[in-house]
Parts: C-alpha cells; sequence; structure tokens
C-alpha cells in the first residue's frame, strides 16, 4: 500500500531528516519525505497507517491528512 500524509510544522531539511529517522524505524518499503509531506509503501500486514501516523507525532509534527 502506497499512502500520502500531509505534516504540519515542516518547515526545513531537518524536519525533513528527523521525519524520515522516525519513519524508517518501522518496516516500510519505500519511503519518500519532504517538507510538507511523506509519501510511504508499506506492507499492511507488518505496520499500520497509525504506527507511520505515530512515528510522525514522535519526531515533533502533526499528521493532518
Amino acid at each position: 500500500m502506497k499512502t500520502v500524509f500531509k505534516i504540519d510544522g515542516m518547515s526545513c531539511q531537518h524536519c525533513v531528516m528527523a521525519v524520515k529517522k522516525e519513519i524508517q524505524k518501522l518496516d516500510v518499503q519505500n519511503l519518500e519525505v519532504k517538507v510538507g509531506e511523506a509519501s510511504v509503501e508499506f506492507d499492511e500486514k507488518k505496520v499500520s497507517e497509525e504506527k507511520i501516523k505515530q512515528a510522525i507525532v514522535e519526531a515533533g509534527y502533526i499528521v493532518v491528512s
């Protein structure tokens, strides 16, 4: 499954790296993070959307969709 998460509060490359670092701790297949969003491809049997959202929150940002 591939999902794009809109993220509020990101403004720079440091923000991108912080989000990427948290999501990479999960079992995701493909990850692309840029200011304001993260495109994540993952196996729903291994990781849920909620876990990905929680990783973004743990990095200090707000998921808006």
